[in-house]
């Protein structure tokens, strides 16, 4: 393994092969000795013990030679003219496209904001306290709860989190999970479980794709600690959450009632007020760019019940003593901090950045956020209802949807492939996630497909 070389030139003259590549290793090979020293190693070497020589790289990266920035801006230029963006997307299947006002970007890029990591010094940072505060105040009211943290790191953490906390709080070791919640994050609550050594049992969804509530019933016991389930879930599916609540807490259970597009919670019944104890669910269609899958921004609220024990930050108003508003950070648990051992969460961190992308998207809204949901369920609804009236289209589920639904469709791939060539970003093949429902197609409409892209793509697929 090549040796660092310092700054000066007579470490690159030391090593001829090094000429030709652009050192960034700002420390000399004095200073190198004498960190060594410090240490108490001779040899760089020493460092990477660990790793066996197999694994061991013997020879500099085959790198190109430099740029300057003028080359390197039209090599990068160059690059980016090769991307293709669709024309329109059909996809939804746990990321969503939402348009994203103007004003979203442009707060993210303040630098105070850009570059908040965590407020560790809390009382100093009241710019970033004061917009988790009022993103916290925005998701209690729209999920019907009376707590909201900041936050995790996507749905999927949020409601294994959810589930773990519950059994904890219960002292019991069995999670019965929806079938109908979205697959990565049943393998999510999975490992979480497998970890803390709780049982996970699956309910089967009926023809409606809503939860079978004659087996949940046959499930419940009091072993049970919390019933997962998503509304809307994987397959679009609206679930009427109260009546799963009832029978949860019949028997001393939890209920965490899940969401798979958070926009949806502009129109649907708040899940606090139909009687779930923890409402999580992922919040990119908040604000936040689809991005390749990430960062996103978890939601996890629930009832003051779990103020104490949920991970994450909970941000508080008060005033100082000349009577001026001010922000606190009320409570935070963290794994770093005292009382390890009685930890509820291995997270850490925050999404602040994407907390505030949803913080500034739920202002900039306002009551439209209705308006927005109800576009939602027309586009859904009308996409649906024109593709289903195509030889070998028909609604695998009778429930009612939101933006998404589920099609039995003649040859998945083939009408993926038509809408590709056409520039569209097709549906997701259910078969992959659910072999039970072969020949099954999930798509996705929100506001920013017009009723002509969609008349186009049934067109494509006739």
């Amino acid at each position: 393994m090549p040796r660092p070389a310092g700054s000066g030139e007579e470490n690159r003259s030391a090593n001829p092969e090094r000429e030709r590549h652009m050192d960034y290793i700002p420390h000399t090979q004095d200073d190198a000795a004498q960190m060594m020293r410090t240490i108490g190693i001779s040899a760089m070497e020493a460092l990477f013990a660990d790793i066996p020589e197999t694994y061991r790289l013997k020879r500099l990266l085959e790198l190109p030679p430099p740029l300057a920035e003028q080359e390197i801006w039209e090599h990068m230029s160059r690059l980016a003219a090769r991307n293709r963006l669709p024309g329109a997307t059909l996809t939804g299947a746990g990321a969503y496209h939402h348009y994203i006002p103007a004003v979203v970007g442009h707060v993210l890029a303040r630098s105070e904001f850009y570059t908040a990591y965590t407020p560790y010094q809390a009382e100093i940072s009241q710019g970033i306290l004061q917009a988790i505060y009022e993103y916290q105040t925005m998701i209690t009211r729209l999920t019907g709860t009376q707590v909201a943290n900041a936050s995790m790191y996507d749905g999927a953490t949020a409601m294994a989190e959810a589930a773990v906390l519950s059994a904890k709080s219960l002292g019991r070791n069995r999670l019965i999970l929806a079938r109908s919640i979205h697959p990565e994050y049943r393998k999510v609550v999975r490992t979480y479980a497998w970890a803390n050594g709780y049982e996970c049992v699956e309910i089967p969804f009926g023809t409606a794709g809503q939860v079978d509530g004659e087996a949940l019933r046959g499930l419940m016991d009091d072993r049970a600690a919390a019933v997962l389930v998503q509304s809307p879930n994987f397959f679009g599916v609206i679930e009427d959450i109260r009546p799963l609540a009832e029978l949860a807490h019949g028997r001393g259970a939890l209920l965490v009632a899940g969401f798979t597009d958070p926009t949806s919670l502009g129109i649907l019944m708040p899940p606090g007020e139909a009687g779930a104890d923890f409402v999580v669910g992922e919040g990119q269609g908040f604000g936040n760019p689809m991005s390749y899958g990430g960062p996103y921004l978890g939601i996890l609220a629930s009832t003051d019940a779990f103020m104490r024990k949920i991970p994450g930050r909970l941000v508080g108003a008060t005033v100082d003593r000349e009577g001026q508003r001010g922000y606190v950070l009320t409570l935070q648990t963290r794994e770093q901090h005292i009382r390890r051992e009685k930890a509820t969460s291995n997270i850490c961190s925050n999404e602040a950045l994407c907390m505030l992308a949803a913080a500034v998207y739920l202002a900039s809204l306002g009551k439209n956020l209705r308006k927005l949901a109800a576009l939602n369920v027309w586009k859904a609804h009308y996409l649906k209802d024109t593709l289903s009236a195509l030889p070998g289209w028909k609604p695998l589920f009778s429930g009612p949807v939101y933006n998404e639904f589920a099609l039995a469709c003649p040859d998945v791939k083939e009408a993926n492939r038509r809408l590709e060539k056409a520039g569209y970003t097709g549906g997701y093949d259910i078969s992959r996630e659910y072999p039970e429902l072969g020949g099954g197609i999930l798509l996705c409409a929100t506001e920013l497909l017009s009723r002509e892209d969609m008349d186009n793509a049934v067109s494509l697929l006739k």
